[in-house]
């Protein structure tokens, strides 16, 4: 009777340890599945879940059109940069021993004005090369840096705004660097919203950093892991993300629940516009109205009709490009 019931047991104990042994496995794929590029890229599924990214986009044909006359313009402004001597590209170091790429733009006019664009999540700094040319023609001088781990930057883990905003730090350092009388904006996009925001949160963000502009921000790192959990994996939440929280600090240093726009606005004293579209099928468009609700610094929210994710500048852009340019002036950022 006792030999059977150590037989039970002996099995019990190693269908756990096997069970054990099979979720420790599962929680780190999904961090690597998530959270790191080049084995993102070796899954099938990685095309798939881009496929439908793109799929779930608005398909309307003023933002094609609008799309395509934004890139066209980049990529000509781009040319004359790269034959005139207009721009170059620059490094720096993390901490961590990872080097860190951005394109540098040089205004043509004598400015102080800065401006800092942070793409999205599994984005280069190429996506934000529009962005810039609208900015080179307001006069601003602008560094757009590959995240870490993504486009030509090092790294380990996509940062999911955490690491990124410590990133970006240099960058700020690097513009002081150059112009100790800078007046620097932070412009987002997606994951590069929230890290703008978190940045705003850190008490020493040097008061050289004037405005932020929003755009898609999510609320929290924790929550957008969990709803991409269940959305690509068709796998539960819980426990899954608090699991992968504690892998991540265990394989990537940081906590994905440290990675909190909502809590860093609550802190931040620096003017922020928000801007979301209300057909966002990837981030809610309720994220960014509860980033303004808690933010307490000086805000403005701009809702874009029929825009989807980060598509707001190519639905309306007249509105889109008038109203940065209204908050940026209205907060002492002015045209010169």
């Amino acid at each position: 009777m006792m030999r059977k019931k150590r037989k039970r047991i002996i099995l019990a104990a190693a269908i756990f340890a096997v069970l054990s042994a099979l979720y420790f496995v599962l929680v780190n794929f999904l961090v690597s599945a998530a959270l790191v590029p080049s084995f993102m890229e070796k899954l099938e599924s990685f095309e798939r879940i881009t496929e439908e990214s793109y799929a779930a986009q608005v398909q309307t044909s003023d933002i094609k059109v609008n799309r395509q006359l934004a890139l066209n313009a980049a990529d000509e402004w781009i040319k004359m940069c790269v034959r005139d001597g207009g721009c170059q590209k620059i490094s720096t170091e993390t901490e961590d021993g990872f080097t860190l790429v951005a394109q540098e733009f040089f205004s043509e006019k004598e400015s102080h004005k800065w401006v800092l664009l942070l793409h999205g999540y599994t984005g280069w700094k190429e996506e934000m090369y529009p962005f810039a040319y609208w900015y080179y023609g307001e006069g601003y001088h602008i560094i757009a840096p590959d995240l870490r781990c993504q486009g030509e930057s090092e790294g380990d883990f996509i940062g999911m705004g955490w690491t990124d905003h410590y990133d970006s730090m240099l960058w700020i350092d690097y513009i002081l660097s150059q112009d100790p009388d800078a007046v620097i904006v932070l412009h987002g996009q997606s994951m590069g919203a929230a890290t703008a925001l978190m940045m705003t949160g850190e008490e020493d963000l040097p008061v050289n950093v004037c405005a932020v502009v929003s755009d898609c921000a999510y609320t929290d790192a924790y929550s957008m892991f969990g709803e991409k959990v269940k959305e690509w994996f068709s796998l539960p939440a819980f426990p899954l993300v608090d699991s992968a929280c504690l892998a991540l600090k265990l394989r990537g240093g940081y906590d994905l629940r440290d990675a909190s726009a909502l809590e860093a606005v609550r802190k931040s004293s620096t003017p922020t516009l928000f801007i979301h579209g209300d057909a966002d099928a990837m981030i809610s468009v309720q994220m960014s109205k509860d980033l303004y609700e808690a933010a307490a610094c000086k805000k403005e929210l701009l809702i874009v009709e029929g825009a989807g994710h980060a598509q707001a500048q190519d639905k309306d852009p007249d509105t889109y490009y008038g109203t940065i340019k209204r908050f940026l002036e209205e907060n002492k950022i002015h045209s010169e």
